[in-house]
């Protein structure tokens, strides 16, 4: 028999969303639902700064721009997300970036929630490594290193 461990992931609630609680209520119900547990949870506040850094790969896009704008519009809430398969659990859960996309795809929280393709709603971890360093930049006393 074998036996499967929970992985980590980080989620992010952007702006948009988080500035509405029962919008907040609303996906932290979707999350339990699917079967997450969730470790840690905090309301963030970032500069342009802190955005340009953590978007950092997608600097000259024609995006970058817009998108740490928008993320330092406001408060948004980080979560560590657990449970087997946790990246991509969550990352199916948020659905496509595109917004167009995410409309098409039946039950996805950016479907339902996801203003445009920048103002998208959510962010998912899209690997084990961005796991792992997304956790630590917003959590450090939860970091899986070591």
């Amino acid at each position: 028999m074998t036996t499967m461990t929970a992985a980590r992931t980080l989620a992010l609630i952007k702006p948009s969303v988080a500035a509405n609680p029962h919008l907040v209520d609303t996906v932290r119900a979707r999350v339990r639902a699917e079967g997450f547990a969730v470790k840690a949870e905090r309301v963030v506040q970032w500069n342009l700064d802190d955005a340009r850094r953590f978007y950092r790969q997608h600097e000259g896009r024609f995006f970058y721009k817009r998108l740490c704008g928008y993320m330092a519009s406001g408060p948004f809430v980080a979560m560590i997300l657990e449970k087997e398969n946790a990246i991509s659990d969550w990352r199916k859960l948020i659905g496509p970036t595109r917004s167009i996309a995410a409309r098409l795809e039946s039950g996805s929280l950016r479907g339902d929630m996801a203003v445009s393709d920048t103002r998208n709603a959510f962010h998912g971890s899209d690997s084990v490594n961005s796991a792992r360093e997304e956790i630590e930049m917003f959590f450090p006393e939860e970091s899986t290193a070591g």
